[in-house]
């Protein structure tokens, strides 16, 4: 019996890691909207880390950020489907975790080079001696050179 004539399969669409319809349609799959809360969370976590709200950030890093969750939904998507199905399809490794997995997280890497790996802490308007005085009034240590009474 040829391709042609073989009875289709019974049963829905099979399940997908979800992570390429994400990417396209900006809409997690229902058995992935679990990961919306991850994605929201590290969205509002990156906003933070650099300038605290949407309004101190430049429209370059708004942009970057974006794509970087939809980077991290596609690699999340993919890892999820891993775990249910296991890392091997057969002999060799799944195809959704080839040389495609391994393009969109060295992407990620890159984005979150340009953005900046540290933290940035929100200027309060303090010097840098500022800070060094207050920490040492606070511990009550005497500077060096300073006369002890």
């Amino acid at each position: 019996m040829n391709r042609l004539e073989a009875p289709l399969a019974r049963g829905g669409q099979t399940r997908t890691h979800g992570g390429y319809s994400f990417l396209t349609t900006g809409q997690l799959p229902e058995h992935r909207l679990r990961l919306q809360r991850h994605l929201t969370a590290t969205r509002a976590a990156l906003i933070n880390d650099l300038g605290g709200t949407e309004a101190h950030l430049s429209a370059q890093q708004i942009i970057l950020i974006d794509r970087c969750i939809s980077l991290l939904g596609v690699i999340r998507c993919i890892e999820e489907d891993a775990k249910e199905k296991g890392v091997f399809q057969g002999d060799s490794l799944r195809p959704s975790l080839g040389k495609h997995y391994i393009s969109y997280t060295n992407s990620l890497k890159q984005i979150l080079q340009l953005l900046g790996i540290e933290k940035q802490s929100p200027d309060d308007g303090r010097s840098v001696q500022d800070v060094i005085e207050e920490f040492d009034q606070e511990k009550k240590v005497v500077p060096v050179g300073a006369s002890k009474e």
